[in-house]
């Protein structure tokens, strides 16, 4: 069982530069923490489930480190120089050491806080510290990765980052503790909108679609709450392979009824439509909201992503 709960860090909109403040690269992955305690390693998700059988080299390379220690880190696959969720998709999605590593995707873990070592808890020291330790403690190669950052400068680095076709940066208070929860002490700057959203339907394919038309999504009012909002249909960004096995695992969540709660005078699609319960969370870059927090405002333009296993539904709320 996993003893700590990431640290997250909260969307901002404006970018700053501090001298106290550092900027990492957005990794564009899967959230990862690496318990090790001798030779055992036990990698895990953002939300506490096992990930070494989708990433078993990178269990194997922990396991040849010296030491124990808990790392915080991103697990990421790479198209072109840039890292991408989608290409990550293949990994995240089996549970057979031996599929995934007849993938043919390549992954890394980049690590970027140090949690504990050698049995000494590092969480209320103050992030340079742990920096300090996490870049000692590991033997940095192949597939293993440090995350550098860079000291103040954020606006420019952010332009950078955008130039480069990053998803954004991470800003953090280099004199911060490292606390199990959402926190304003850890910013993110995006380049581009995205955020996951609680799938809750779908349509049906048309001409040679295969599967489904679109995903029906949306975003709980409150975290923890039981009032989904309807944010709009994500028709595109959609492989073969995810429209028909998707439409699979949707099949068996069907459910007679819409699990969103309309505002008030707003209508739900209903023509051609199939509501499932909503257990699956996706990811969705798009343009823009049509409207305020707090409206019926939809998706401008969106598109799928890839699916989330690291995410409660309940934890998925409109983030701008």
């Amino acid at each position: 069982m996993m003893r700590y709960a990431p640290m997250l860090a909260t969307l901002e909109h404006e970018a700053f530069s501090h001298p106290d403040w550092i900027y990492e690269r957005k990794l564009d992955g899967e959230r990862c923490l690496v318990v090790k305690e001798g030779r055992d390693v036990t990698l895990f998700s953002r939300n506490g489930k096992e990930l070494n059988n989708a990433y078993p080299e990178l269990a194997e390379a922990f396991a040849e480190q010296d030491g124990s220690f808990v790392v915080d880190g991103e697990i990421v696959a790479f198209e072109g120089s840039v890292t991408s969720f989608a290409r990550l998709q293949p990994r995240m999605q089996v549970r057979d050491p031996e599929e995934a590593r007849d993938s043919g995707v390549a992954v890394y873990f980049y690590a970027f806080d140090m949690l504990e070592r050698e049995g000494e808890d590092f969480t209320d020291k103050p992030l340079d510290e742990r920096k300090s330790a996490l870049k000692k403690a590991i033997d940095y190669k192949a597939p293993i990765r440090f995350t550098p950052h860079r000291n103040e400068h954020g606006e420019a680095y952010l332009a950078q980052a955008c130039d480069k076709g990053w998803e954004g940066l991470i800003a953090k208070d280099r004199h911060s503790k490292y606390v199990h929860r959402r926190s304003r002490k850890w910013l993110k700057f995006k380049c581009t909108a995205r955020q996951e959203f609680v799938i809750g339907g779908f349509t049906e394919p048309h001409g040679e679609r295969i599967g489904f038309g679109a995903l029906l999504v949306g975003y709980y009012e409150t975290r923890g709450g039981d009032t989904l909002r309807y944010a709009g249909k994500v028709g595109t960004g959609y492989d073969d392979d995810t429209l028909k096995s998707l439409h699979g695992r949707m099949q068996k969540l069907e459910r007679a009824t819409p699990p969103f709660m309309p505002f008030e005078g707003e209508r739900l699609p209903d023509k051609g439509t199939t509501w499932i319960t909503p257990s699956l969370v996706c990811e969705a870059g798009f343009t823009e909201w049509t409207g305020p927090p707090g409206s019926p405002a939809k998706l401008r333009h969106p598109r799928f992503l890839g699916l989330r296993r690291d995410k409660d539904p309940k934890d998925v709320v409109r983030e701008g």
